[in-house]
């Protein structure tokens, strides 16, 4: 046998003799679960046990570069620790809870809604438009970044809206000025959450004002209020502000996953491997004067807008509007057939689907977490080490890895604000500066966590995979998270 038909073989040998080894590696780690469940005593905590499947999720992830595939082994995993002889029981009673949620019905047809709109946007030929414009603008690569980050700012209203529309109407130029779709996705998330927190217009911003009077932070129609004081002290939505605009900058240079990706962009590969240049083909653009094409990209996002402040910071009547709008701006103008634009909204819809996917996962990993009391145990165990100081930067250091860990930037606080709150109040601490510290916790974990909802839009809007995403900008999120921790530990002591 000659030396090329040997390698051949050795290559199909190690394909068919992998699969068994990751098979049998998972075997062996869900057998340790499913053994750690018959050490458990019914009616106690799980106590340390109950952070394993997070722990899994992330040491999973982390070493496939696939985010699906770790949130699955972790809930897997979370439900033979709560009880090997009903996973499937379970898994079934989980799923059709998370996808009945009211919260997560909204955020499927939020994503599949602006996927829909943003195809339309495109084939309609005002994506185009819009990069023709900036392209007599714009003509550096600098200029390309703070437009970006400047853009994010402006469309605050919601991180689903920052993280689609922006990222998607951006492509064009960062790729023409060699721009990794890594970096324009860490732009682009770096002012989503951390914008949407510091802006009392948003979604964000009416959930949490709801949440803060339900808890007993507020007194009843004056949480707003309480949110509005405390954006001074949302410490990581200004320092993440802050790194975005020093990378943009070029004064905080590359380094890690993102200077890598620079790299490959710069010798001309501005698209990671792995991914699809385009979901369509671009000869059926419609073809349009600048002019026209600008009103016809502008119209659509102002009506999205304006619908939704309409409908009390409502995203997805706003994207039902916006999208109606749209669709009989551009048949009027024969753009497209209405077979054409209902085809666009079906395509939006299905290109969503893998980061839909990941999301309601990502809430079904929180599900499992609640049964197991991971947030209940991490926050009893840190509480001896609580002072009035300190409270502040611990909250949001505690705050920060539950988020990180689940993936639920909102979740998370309705377990959390319960117990947080009276503890505050026990320290008579000032109530701004802790709403401050927890919206803190909660943005740096939408941010960096490589499962959350935004994390994985600005990777689908950007063109790289949630993992690629994640990775490349880590680095930046922990030095925003760090100046934000230092932040809080002054202000505890100078409020104290």
């Amino acid at each position: 046998m000659t030396t090329q038909a040997l390698d051949s073989a050795g290559a199909v040998s190690n394909q068919q003799s992998s699969p068994i080894k990751s098979l049998v590696f998972y075997a062996m780690i869900m057998a340790v679960f499913a053994f750690l469940s018959t050490q458990h005593i019914d009616g106690q905590s799980y106590g340390f046990l109950s952070v394993l499947p997070v722990a899994l999720i992330l040491i999973t992830a982390i070493a496939t570069k696939k985010a699906l595939e770790g949130i699955f082994a972790g809930i897997i995993a979370g439900l033979l620790l709560l009880d090997p002889t009903s996973v499937f029981t379970r898994l079934g009673e989980i799923s059709t809870k998370v996808i009945m949620d009211e919260t997560i019905a909204w955020i499927i047809l939020v994503c599949g809604m602006m996927g829909g709109l943003i195809n339309m946007l495109e084939r309609g030929g005002s994506v185009l438009s819009f990069g023709q414009f900036l392209s007599g603008k714009i003509h550096t690569k600098r200029g390309t970044l703070l437009t970006t980050g400047g853009l994010g700012v402006m469309v605050f209203i919601d991180d689903y809206l920052n993280s689609l529309a922006v990222s998607s109407s951006m492509k064009s130029m960062t790729d023409r000025f060699g721009i990794s779709r890594e970096k324009l996705a860490f732009i682009v998330d770096s002012t989503a959450a951390p914008v949407c927190i510091i802006v009392p217009i948003s979604t964000w911003a009416v959930y949490f004002a709801a949440l803060l009077e339900e808890n007993g932070a507020a007194d009843q129609g004056q949480g707003m209020s309480l949110y509005i004081q405390a954006i001074p002290y949302m410490a990581y939505g200004w320092m993440a502000l802050l790194v975005v605009w020093l990378v943009a900058m070029g004064y905080l240079k590359d380094f890690g996953a993102m200077k890598k990706a620079e790299q490959r962009a710069q010798a001309g590969q501005p698209i990671p491997d792995g991914i699809e240049v385009d979901g369509f083909d671009t000869s059926t653009v419609s073809k349009t004067s600048t002019t026209m094409g600008l009103l016809n990209f502008f119209l659509p996002m102002a009506v999205l807008v304006g619908a939704s402040i309409y409908y009390e910071i409502d995203l997805l009547l706003g994207a039902l509007v916006a999208s109606g709008f749209t669709m009989v701006l551009y048949f009027v103008q024969r753009l497209l057939t209405f077979e054409q634009l209902v085809d666009s909204m079906l395509d939006g819809f299905k290109v969503m689907l893998h980061p839909i996917a990941v999301v309601c996962a990502g809430f079904m990993v929180k599900e499992v977490n609640d049964s197991l009391g991971m947030t209940v145990y991490i926050i009893d165990s840190i509480e001896p080490l609580m002072s009035k100081e300190l409270l502040p930067a611990i909250i949001f250091a505690v705050m920060a890895m539950v988020v990180f860990g689940t993936g639920s930037s909102w979740g998370v606080f309705v377990i959390s604000l319960p117990i947080v709150i009276p503890m505050a109040q026990s320290f008579d601490l000032s109530m701004p500066l802790v709403v401050g510290a927890l919206l803190s916790a909660s943005a740096f974990g939408s941010h960096a966590c490589f499962y959350s909802d935004s994390t994985v839009l600005s990777a689908q809007g950007s063109g790289c995979t949630p993992m690629q995403h994640a990775l490349t900008q880590l680095p930046y999120t922990l030095i925003a998270a760090t100046l934000s921790l230092i932040t809080l530990v002054i202000l505890g002591y100078v409020m104290a």
